[in-house]
């Protein structure tokens, strides 16, 4: 994926399901949540242990379906597991899936092409947009 496409998934997002979203402060899911929250995203946080909870000022929600309307899928889950999350994104109409640092499923990604999403693997957005040089905020772009 080109940087191009990569700049227009983070500036014309607007609503992120983080599908694996942990309360510990030291998981890489907790810290990349809470600097999408600082970047005006509107996330919500995906984790059936902790549904009902607040994680980032958001409530938590116990499954993917219950967590739309969404733009964006940012999955932490093991490779294995992701396709079944992708898989969820495309029924529910996401118009993206991103796949987190070491989560990859080459099959799911043609699956998510093919229902017309854009489809990231193995990258981390925090990673790309500090990369990219993108503004403090989605509503600053």
């Amino acid at each position: 994926m080109s940087d191009d496409e990569i700049r227009d998934i983070l500036l014309t997002t607007r609503r992120i399901a983080v599908v694996g979203a942990s309360a510990r402060p030291e998981r890489p899911s907790y810290g990349v949540a809470g600097f999408l929250v600082g970047r005006g995203y509107a996330v919500t946080p995906v984790n059936p242990g902790l549904a009902g909870g607040v994680l980032h000022g958001a409530a938590v929600a116990p499954s993917l379906d219950a967590a739309g309307p969404l733009d964006m899928v940012d999955v932490f889950r093991r490779s294995e597991e992701a396709g079944a999350v992708v898989d969820e994104a495309i029924r529910l109409g996401a118009r993206s899936v991103w796949l987190q640092l070491g989560v990859r499923d080459d099959a799911a990604g043609e699956r998510a092409r093919a229902a017309g999403l854009r489809f990231v693997q193995d990258r981390c957005p925090v990673i790309e947009w500090r990369r990219l040089g993108l503004p403090g905020r989605i509503d600053a772009a």
